[in-house]
């Protein structure tokens, strides 16, 4: 298990092992909101991720609601922006779905800066793919948005590999991160070679859903495999993956969830968990997986559990 600083390009900034998730944002209170901030930051949580369509759901009041709250913040407590690597989103443009023509994508990375109330993102990073913009295009307006000083680094979110390294090849500026859904319960990153071309490329893995939205915690195995609780409406999981996950937390002595996040931080690339919970006290909660110790035989037992076969 990796839980040193992870480096987003040859000379940027440093962030810790856990980031903060504010896609569930949505709450009004400044103090409130400010008090969850400085909790992440205070716990070396500095990777702040959020996205402009952040609010359109989990209770928001619309397109940008997530990013005006952090604004709110910032304008509130100045101090916080020195302390966070600031990382957000944009390329989805209701209903069209994506859009990241170059026209659009610099109209909402200006719009995310003023909503944000800053003059640079740290880390500006394509939401998903637009199959309808040639890599190229997307590539001048990112290094046009570096050059013009409105973003310090850049990557993608939801990329296939071909599609990261189409775009990678027109790109004067590296892509230092990839945000791909990533957890116990979801292989698809480890499988699918996205994990691979962050080893061969030098991104920063940053896993979104590490908690596989609250599923992997949700549900309990009992005696004989049976399961206890709601089963989510995108699927169960299975009973052995569970009980895995639970005989690993008992021997290290924390809960199932701090064991769902040692396992995503135990790759090798070093990836980055985002952690979406909007209370303070569970954050630092979250913390004892950076204590958690997974060998091989841990991670490879957690694996063949999730894909429910032993590997050949």
């Amino acid at each position: 298990m990796r839980a040193g600083p992870r480096r987003l390009g040859p000379s940027g900034a440093e962030i810790g092992p856990l980031a903060l998730g504010l896609w569930r944002f949505t709450g009004t209170d400044v103090g409130q909101n400010a008090a969850l901030v400085e909790a992440g930051l205070e716990l070396g949580m500095n990777l702040v991720d959020i996205a402009d369509v952040y609010g359109l759901d989990w209770g928001g009041t619309g397109f940008g609601a997530c990013e005006e709250n952090l604004g709110a913040v910032l304008r509130a407590r100045p101090e916080l922006r020195d302390r966070m690597v600031l990382a957000t989103k944009g390329g989805i443009v209701p209903p069209v779905p994506y859009d990241s023509s170059a026209a659009a994508l610099r109209a909402a990375c200006e719009a995310s800066l003023a909503r944000l109330g800053t003059e640079r993102i740290d880390l500006y990073q394509v939401h998903r793919p637009d199959m309808f913009t040639h890599p190229a295009e997307l590539a001048g307006t990112l290094d046009g948005l570096i050059a013009d000083g409105l973003v310090g680094t850049v990557g993608v979110s939801n990329y296939t590999p071909a599609q990261t390294r189409a775009l990678a090849a027109h790109l004067d500026a590296p892509l230092v991160s990839t945000q791909p859904e990533y957890s116990a319960a979801c292989l698809d990153a480890l499988r699918d070679g996205t994990l691979d071309l962050c080893a061969e490329m030098g991104m920063v893995p940053l896993a979104w859903s590490p908690l596989a939205g609250g599923r992997l915690l949700a549900q309990r195995p009992l005696a004989g495999g049976r399961l206890l609780a709601q089963v989510g409406e995108d699927g169960s999981v299975r009973p052995e993956l569970l009980a895995t996950l639970d005989r690993l937390a008992e021997r290290e002595g924390v809960d199932r969830a701090a064991v769902c996040i040692a396992f995503v931080l135990a790759h090798p690339t070093a990836p980055v968990a985002i952690v979406g919970t909007q209370q303070p006290e569970r954050l630092d909660a979250l913390q004892a997986a950076l204590g958690v110790h997974l060998d091989r035989n841990d991670v490879y037992d957690v694996v063949e559990a999730s894909e429910g076969q032993p590997l050949p």
